[in-house]
Formats: C-alpha cells, structure tokens, sequence
C-alpha cells in the first residue's frame, strides 16, 4: 500500500474512493510546512489544494515522494521545475472547477455593475440609496476574456446568455466553435473591451500581464474582473487607474498577497468601486466533489499503473 496523505481537505467521496481503492495508507490533516517537512519522509502521495505550498524544501524533504496531486486548476503553489528534477509526477485537476469559477465571474460582474453589495449593507444599515445607486446593464457590451481553457469558454457561454459581445485573446487558441471573436493581439482586445476578465494561470509570462501600460490601452471607463490568480494584474497600477477614473470599478477574487493586509491592498479594499471575496472561486460543494472526484480517480490510475510496472 502506499501512504497517501491530505495535506488540504478533499470531498468525503473523493475520500472514500481512495480508501475503498484498497491502494492507500491514508492520513488528512493538515500540516503547515515545518511540519509537513518532519513528516514528509513518510509521504508517497501528497494531496494538497491551493492553502498548501509545496516548495523546493518540501520537496527535497521528500525521499519517499513519488506524487503530488493538486485538487485543483493552478500549479503555482506546487515548484514543479525542482519535482520534475526530482522525479516526482505532478498532477492536478484542470477544468473540474470551470464552472464554479465561471458563475462567481458573472456573480461578481453583476454585483459590482448593480452596486448589489452596497445596496444590502445600506439596507442592513437602514439606509435607502435607491437614486445613488444607478446600475449599467451587461446587455451588449463587449467582454474581453484573457485566456480561453476551460473557465474562459464556461464564462463566454454565460456572457453570450447575457447578450454580450465576445472578445477573445489566448495566443495557444487558434479556433472555436464557440460563437466569439478570436483575436491575436491582446492590445486589439483591450482597445475595445467594455469588461476585461482574466483566466489564466500565474507563470513567469503571465505575471502583470496586465500593468500600466495595458491600462493606458484601455477604454475609459472599463471593468475589469480577476478571479484566476493574484499577479496576474499589477494591483498598483489598478489602484491608480481605479482613482484616476480609468477604470470604472473592479471585482477581485484573488490577490497577489493573500490575505491581502498589507498596505497597498487594503488601500485597494478601501475604495468604493473594488468589490471583492476572498479566493473562492472554486469553493462550492458541487465544484469541489468535481475535484475531489477527479483528483481521486487520477491517483487511482497512477498508483495501479506503479503496482503494475
């Protein structure tokens, strides 16, 4: 048998077809890194979720570590490069959580275009804003969607519904079937995009791939929508282009410091058109059986792949 620990929570479904496997010695706590690097040399599998970060020490602590699954889309808490010069197989779960991504995206655009959480907390307040607090609709505006994996084209299939125009920039997407314009240049979707939504993952080319000079780019008045990873938008310049009036108002839910408590993202917080949760895009009890289910599965096949060889 092998030992498998999670070290971030899974489904109890996910759980139970990993123990019904008959494949694994299983342990589920969670262990912050000092200690996960004591206990490690025990590990085979390691299962982990984005509160895990999974670095070079975790890593080589490791001498028994074969695999890592990460229940989830993004590798960015996972150093790949260092498990790959290890031998170590990395796994994750893209497209399992797409659509609970996909709806908190037009949740949060909704929210922040109708003023939804202000009215509820001046309502809780006893105030009664209904003049302050003209909305736009989303009908027939253009959305610009960076990156087209599987959360992208969930979120086109929702703006469509809503009557919106389509705009898409991922330069590994040559066609769809999809009912959107593809384009080439990401400054020829920002020129024209009314929303600006990002779905891509944090890498060394992805990080502020949207900064000041993209902003410059921009209509006046734009939204922009960041529910993939903090990074991948420059939080300075979207502050300043947020008090200058460039952008009309933005909707986070990811940070490139999370919690995000130091100065310059509370001072981000602070501002009257920045709505904003705090990382649960993928948090729901559908999207996360989806998860875990997979996540399962796939590490079901590897380990009777490694019985096998």
């Amino acid at each position: 048998m092998f030992r498998l620990h999670a070290n971030d929570p899974l489904s109890s479904d996910a759980m139970e077809l990993l123990q019904n496997s008959g494949l694994f010695k299983i342990t589920a706590e969670h262990l912050d890194k000092d200690q996960l690097i004591k206990k490690i040399d025990d590990i085979e599998f390691l299962v982990v979720r984005s509160a895990t970060k999974v670095t070079a020490d975790v890593l080589n602590a490791g001498k028994n570590l074969k695999v890592v699954g990460r229940a989830g889309t993004g590798l960015d808490n996972i150093d790949v490069k260092t498990a790959r010069e290890l031998g170590i197989k990395v796994y994750n779960t893209p497209g399992a959580n797409a659509i609970s991504v996909a709806e908190l995206t037009l949740g949060l655009l909704l929210s922040l275009v109708r003023h939804i959480p202000r009215g509820t907390q001046g309502l809780k307040d006893g105030k009664w804003e209904k003049k302050a607090l003209k909305g736009h609709e989303i009908f027939g505006k253009k959305i610009g969607i960076i990156g087209f994996g599987a959360i992208g084209q969930e979120v086109a299939k929702r703006a469509k519904a809503f009557g919106m125009e389509v705009i898409i920039y991922d330069p590994f997407v040559k066609e769809t079937e999809l009912p959107v314009k593809l384009v080439n240049d990401l400054g020829e979707l920002l020129e024209v995009a009314d929303v600006v939504t990002l779905h891509l993952p944090l890498t060394e080319s992805t990080k502020h791939i949207i900064g000041e000079n993209e902003f410059a780019k921009m209509k006046d008045g734009v939204i922009i929508i960041n529910a993939a990873r903090g990074g991948i938008v420059d939080e300075q310049a979207l502050y300043d282009a947020l008090v200058s009036g460039k952008v009309l108002g933005a909707a986070l839910d990811v940070f490139e410091v999370e919690p995000p408590m130091d100065e310059l993202r509370r001072k981000l917080l602070g501002l009257d058109n920045v709505i904003a949760t705090p990382h649960i895009g993928a948090s729901t009890y559908e999207g996360q059986k989806r998860v875990g289910i997979e996540m399962a599965k796939k590490l079901i096949e590897v380990a009777r792949e490694m019985v096998s060889a």
